[in-house]
């Protein structure tokens, strides 16, 4: 079940209603934190939440300089829409039931969600195979997923942004293969393989990525990993 991103203004503006949306929502996020699957739920539950925090700071400045309704979130830029309005004291009342009944209640499942990405991510270990060649920027990523069968590998790409304070790191994945788990299929030898079906690069930085549970792979261990390897490697190229 998805949220729409103006869910507490449009259609009938009812706390009732809401409620029923609301908690329809926040079941299905719950559910799947109880699977283990994490993406795109939390991301989705805590943009929702940090939306709704916005929507209420913006409509206490509307409130302060003169009487309005809210009509529509503009979320590209972040700003709020409003249409004048002589009497809006009921709506506001509503407004204000609704977001005190939805805010407490999503920081609650947030933080069941972070407790679960934390728990995780605590646990994933990450360590290099062979000789390292000078960037470490663009290589292969080995992800061992629990007790599975199979040793997933994902080239990467890491590009460095930077702004007037900060470089900022992001990192692209591609699925490339899998090698079944067996005595000639260690770690070392996946790489040499990989260097000869592979030419483009000749000695490529690869990472095993080891998570002792299983988790799902695209909504949970993923994403987390690879969250997780980019602040690895910063700490990395600084030794």
């Amino acid at each position: 079940m998805q949220l729409s991103d103006n869910w507490i203004t449009e259609g009938i503006l009812d706390f009732e209603y809401k409620k029923y949306v609301l908690l329809g929502y926040l079941k299905n996020v719950s559910q799947n934190f109880d699977e283990k699957k994490l993406y795109p739920f939390l991301s989705d539950l805590i943009f929702h939440y940090r939306n709704l925090l916005h929507f209420r700071e913006n409509k206490k400045l509307a409130k302060r300089s003169f009487p309005k309704k809210i009509n529509k979130i503009e979320l590209e830029n972040f700003s709020i829409a409003y249409e004048s309005m002589m009497h809006d004291a009921a709506y506001m009342e509503e407004v204000e039931r609704i977001l005190a009944f939805a805010l407490p209640r999503m920081k609650q499942e947030m933080h069941k969600g972070r407790e679960i990405y934390e728990a995780i991510d605590k646990k994933l270990k990450i360590f290099p195979v062979g000789i390292m060649p000078l960037s470490a920027d663009e290589g292969y990523l080995l992800l061992k997923n629990g007790e599975t069968s199979d040793t997933q590998v994902f080239d990467y790409k890491i590009t460095i942004f930077t702004n007037a304070n900060e470089n900022y790191r992001t990192i692209k994945t591609k699925h490339i293969t899998s090698y079944l788990r067996k005595l000639t299929n260690s770690y070392e030898n996946i790489k040499l393989d990989l260097m000869r079906q592979r030419k483009n690069l000749p000695n490529p930085a690869t990472f095993v990525i080891m998570s002792t549970l299983q988790f799902p792979l695209q909504e949970t261990l993923l994403p987390i990993a690879k969250r997780s390897f980019v602040r690895f490697i910063k700490k990395y190229q600084q030794i």
